[in-house]
Order: C-alpha cells, then structure tokens, then sequence
C-alpha cells in the first residue's frame, strides 16, 4: 500500500482520507460523525507508551467499545431502508496519527464499517519534548476536522456525533456547533479558542473555515460514551442535546426514541451484546430504566419497548419500571426533545467551557 501521505490531504495537524470519492451525500439530509479511540475502538492513546502500542497493534486484535459495529450497520441499514440512501453518511475524526490509518481501516473492512473519510491528527510530531503537552490538546484539530467537513456536506445537514469522555468531546461537538450557528462575535471566538490553548495558526484556518459555510446549527445530537466513569450529570452544563450514555445499548435506545432506529436493530444490538460481550437481559434492563430514571425516554417510548422487550421474552408480562416516564412534550418529525416538568434546556444559551468541574 502506498505511504499514508498519498493517500490523503493535510491541512496544519489534520490529515483527511477520502475512502468513497464516488460517494453521493453532498445532499444528504443527515451526516454521522464518530470519534474513534474509546468511542469506537477500545484503545488508549494520551500517552507515549499507549501511543506505541496502538500504532503497532495488529487490526485484528483491536478492540471495539462494545457493540458500536453493530450499531453502525444497524444505523446503515435502516437509513437505505427508509430513505434509500445507498451512501451512508459516515465520518470518523480521529486523535490517531495518520501512521496507523491502514491498520485502522483494515479493521473497518473487519466490521464490515464503510466510512466515506476519515479524519487524522499528524501527533507523532508532536513526541518531541517540548511538545508532549499537545499529545492531548484535541480541541483544535477536532474543530478544524469538523468544519472541513461541514464544507463537504449540505446547506442543512444534521449531524449526529458520538465522542467520549477522556478527551474534550462534548467541548468540541458544543463548540462546533456555537462556530456554525454564529453564537459568539469574532473576537470572542478567537479570545476563546485562545483560552482553550488552540494554536494561533488553527485560530485563523478555524476562522476562515467559518466564513466559508451558511449560518446553521448542524448539531442536532451528542453521544458522549462514559469511558472513564464521569458523573453524567457533568454533561447537564452542556444542555440535553448532549447525552451522555453508559453503553451503546443505551444509545439505541435513545435513536429508536427518537426514530432514527427501529426495534427489529435495537433487537439485533441486544443479541449482538449479549452474544458477543456477555451482557445479560437484566443488565439491558437495567440499562433502558436508567433512561427513565434520568428522564431520558418519554412514556409512548417506554410503552413501545417495554412492549418488544416483552415479546422477545427479556422481561416477564408483569415488569414495569419503578419510576414512572413522563409524557413527551416537544416532539419535531419524530424526534423528541422534551419531556414533561422542569428540565435543562436543549441547547444552553451560553456554555462554560474554561472550567471544568468533574
């Protein structure tokens, strides 16, 4: 195979793979975008020794976070069922130096995962002394990745994004999203970027990006998978956009909600995690009425997949939750976005991203 640097574009640290240039979603009415280490693949990359050995692991003995292909093809499939769509706008932005891209790849080709690009950070650069600091600084790159590819996507794209816990991956979707929908002047944004240790060079291409794309929020939902067993409370700040969920089971559940996903996938998840993970029919369980208890899943949800749960025998006839759900409230083509009572807002009108209180 030919040298990473022929196979992709590079601007500053980011370093884009184009893998379907055929691909037609440029109309698209709605784009996934996955974050990789913790959040798709099980791996550890915020240190040197970390770094090394996930460059020079095998494809085939990579990890995933459990289910996550499952839910992507699942995704996939009820996407050409529904809308016809023969290209599943799929996109990864990774922290992952470009020098492991064809392993990583190669484990996509193994799950049987067809992403139209991916995104690389050129990190390894950054192991020189006086830079190991930027081992962890994503916010930068990540923003930047993300608005390249807002420029790729339609007028109106909605963007469904899935990060983790251990980085900044709520600050960036949040972040993203404010930089598109025009929430802070120039000078803010840039007095911000600043404070969030964004390099003065990233600032300017950040901003420039910026001037290139429509006034539109594309964000519509944030995953955030608690790898590292952050309260998800913390994520409250950031509005209930922002969901932060123990397992992929969870996410399901919440896409099935908002009818993105049907029961026959949530199904297939649910045997997926139980057949290949170990998971059990109470851990599931346990799993759908924490949504409830953190008023998650509104009532008509609940009622639809405690019914199915029933049907495939996980839960006796008899079950029921020991919080009761509430009503939906606001509910837009489908997709659910308040539930009766008090609650957070959906998307904050200012966020506090300089502190950072776990």
């Amino acid at each position: 195979m030919s040298h990473w640097k022929q196979r992709s574009t590079t601007n500053l640290d980011v370093v884009y793979f184009d893998y379907q240039k055929s691909a037609q979603y440029s109309q698209a009415d709605l784009a996934y975008v996955w974050d990789l280490d913790k959040t798709y693949l099980d791996t550890t990359i915020d240190s040197i020794r970390g770094l090394f050995y996930t460059v020079f692991e095998k494809a085939f003995t990579k990890k995933n976070v459990p289910g996550t292909p499952d839910l992507i093809r699942s995704l996939s499939r009820y996407r050409k069922k529904h809308f016809n769509e023969d290209d599943f706008p799929l996109f990864f932005v990774s922290a992952s130096p470009p020098q492991m891209e064809s392993k990583v790849y190669e484990k996509f080709v193994l799950d049987e995962i067809q992403p139209i690009g991916m995104f690389y950070k050129d990190n390894l650069r950054n192991l020189a002394p006086k830079k190991l600091l930027f081992l962890r600084k994503q916010i930068g790159y990540k923003v930047q990745s993300l608005l390249q590819l807002r420029t790729k996507l339609s007028k109106n794209v909605k963007m469904i994004c899935f990060g983790d816990d251990s980085e900044s991956d709520a600050t960036i979707y949040n972040l993203f999203s404010d930089i598109c929908a025009r929430r802070h002047t120039e000078t803010q944004l840039t007095t911000l970027l600043d404070d969030l240790s964004v390099n003065y060079a990233q600032i300017d291409e950040i901003l420039r990006l910026q001037s290139e794309i429509n006034i539109q929020d594309p964000v519509e939902k944030i995953y955030i998978n608690l790898a590292t067993d952050t309260d998800p409370e913390y994520y409250l700040k950031y509005g209930r956009r922002t969901l932060a969920t123990y397992n992929s089971f969870q996410v399901a559940l919440d896409l099935v909600q908002d009818q993105r996903l049907s029961l026959e996938e949530l199904g297939f998840i649910a045997d997926g995690l139980i057949e290949k993970y170990g998971f059990t029919g109470d851990l599931l369980v346990q799993t759908f009425e924490e949504l409830i208890r953190r008023r998650i899943l509104g009532l008509s949800s609940y009622e639809m997949i405690k019914n199915y749960f029933i049907e495939k025998k996980i839960i006796p006839q008899s079950w029921n939750s020991k919080i009761e759900p509430l009503r939906e409230k606001t509910v837009d083509n489908g997709h659910v976005y308040e539930l009766e009572g008090i609650f957070e807002p959906w998307i904050p009108r200012q966020i506090d991203y300089l502190k950072d209180y776990r």
